[in-house]
């Protein structure tokens, strides 16, 4: 396979980390389609200030990125550190460009048709972007083909077009059963 990107995951790490394993497994590992890097519990001091958080974010772990993917399950709308990686990921500055977006929705996700979603239960930048057609938003799928593709639109599209990333960032985790 060709046309292989540094990817940057962005997931609920309580909930979803078995999920972003099993992506790196297949797309990383097995099927070398992808380099991977994701921020793990413990990387980062949770005494830090909130804007040191979001630097070491940009600079350490997203900044040779060419591709941010977004792991959607049932919570992932609501964590501080999910939207800010996002926004961290949308922005183009002299040290980091940004990186495509793309959205997976995991098995996780609830909802009764596998051909929709609330657009109200997946993070709001990410549903920003996917208005804006800068990013995209998929299933989950195991078939590298598929993944490699996403990735790769996503790689093009991010300097066709101007993402929105003027959505005021998270201060504390949220809650609830949808964003309004």
């Amino acid at each position: 396979m060709t046309r292989r990107h540094n990817v940057f995951i962005s997931y609920h790490h309580k909930n979803d980390e078995g999920y972003k394993i099993e992506f790196e497994r297949l797309f990383h590992s097995a099927y070398d389609i992808l380099e991977t890097k994701a921020v793990s519990d413990g990387d980062i001091n949770p005494d830090n200030s909130t804007d040191y958080t979001r630097q070491l974010i940009r600079d350490n772990f997203i900044k040779d990125a060419t591709v941010t993917v977004v792991l959607i399950g049932s919570e992932t709308w609501q964590r501080k550190h999910v939207d800010w990686e996002i926004s961290s990921s949308l922005r183009d500055t002299k040290l980091n460009s940004r990186t495509g977006l793309i959205g997976i929705i995991l098995p996780t996700y609830p909802r009764a048709d596998q051909s929709k979603y609330n657009g109200h239960t997946i993070p709001p930048r990410l549903y920003d972007n996917i208005q804006r057609k800068f990013a995209t938003i998929h299933n989950w799928s195991n078939n590298p083909y598929d993944v490699q593709g996403w990735i790769h639109d996503a790689f093009l599209r991010r300097k066709a077009i101007i993402p929105d990333n003027s959505r005021a960032m998270f201060v504390n985790n949220r809650s609830g059963n949808q964003w309004q």
